[in-house]
């Protein structure tokens, strides 16, 4: 388990993931691809962040929609 891969994960959405993202496969694939990068440029790697949530792709997904104009919690 690290402690610091879910921190960074948490940490990253709130700052680099605006409101305005789509939630398509297309933007979701280029928000990992800016999260691995920031990630390896910190000396975190994807594992310490894979291992922490069931599904990546779901995570920022579940993310993203929540943030999308018109829809309830």
């Amino acid at each position: 388990m690290s402690t610091r891969g879910i921190n960074f994960l948490h940490q990253w959405i709130q700052n680099n993931v605006p409101e305005t993202a789509k939630s398509d496969t297309v933007s979701i694939s280029e928000i990992t691809h800016k999260l691995f990068s920031d990630a390896k440029a910190l000396s975190i790697k994807r594992e310490e962040i894979d291992e922490e949530v069931d599904s990546l792709y779901r995570t920022l997904f579940d993310w993203i929609v929540h943030f999308e104009p018109g829809l309830t919690d």
